[in-house]
């Protein structure tokens, strides 16, 4: 009867022994996987920083060249697409509108609004009769866009906002339109 408990003490302590090692290289495990998360999340944040970074950037500079369009005619010559029948001024001003409109733009691609909030400043925004024409101006340009596109769609948005604002029955211009579902 000794042997026989010594040898099931034996195994019992070896099963042990494996049990705990399991254990061990179970919890050193989650600590690699939870360890690797960590990584890929600090990668995804970093890389979320860059891309604001360049939208920040893209913004300054778009800015940048439409302003030297808007103070110079003859610079403004090289990205001038509208109709030559529009007076060489109004042409200007659709250069600011288009600063605009790019600026809402670049503010929902960074996640500073989300498209109910851009829906309220671009409804306010087209309360004016020269970012309505602007718009119908620039028609050819948003033509091109790929229709799945974020700026194709934030572009519908605006076209069905205008005929909303256009068809409306009251002067509460605010309240026109209904602001997509986020």
């Amino acid at each position: 009867m000794v042997t026989r408990r010594n040898i099931a003490g034996r195994f019992g302590s070896a099963a042990a022994g494996m049990l705990l090692a399991t254990g061990v290289t179970l919890a050193a495990r989650r600590r690699g996987l939870e360890k690797a998360r960590l990584h890929e999340r600090q990668l995804e944040l970093e890389e979320l920083a860059i891309r604001r970074k360049s939208l920040q950037h893209q913004q300054r500079m778009h800015w940048e060249l439409l302003a030297r369009a808007i103070d110079d005619p003859s610079l403004a010559e090289v990205i001038d697409t509208y109709d030559k029948g529009i007076p060489a001024q109004k042409r200007r001003q659709f250069f600011y509108a288009n600063a605009w409109y790019v600026n809402l733009y670049h503010l929902y691609e960074a996640g500073l609004l989300d498209q109910e909030e851009l829906f309220g400043r671009l409804r306010e925004l087209f309360q004016t009769p020269l970012m309505r024409e602007y718009w119908e101006a620039s028609k050819d340009q948003r033509a091109s866009l790929k229709a799945t596109s974020t700026e194709s769609r934030v572009g519908g948005m605006v076209d069905g906002l205008i005929k909303d604002l256009d068809e409306a029955d009251t002067d509460e211009w605010w309240v026109v339109g209904t602001p997509p579902s986020v």
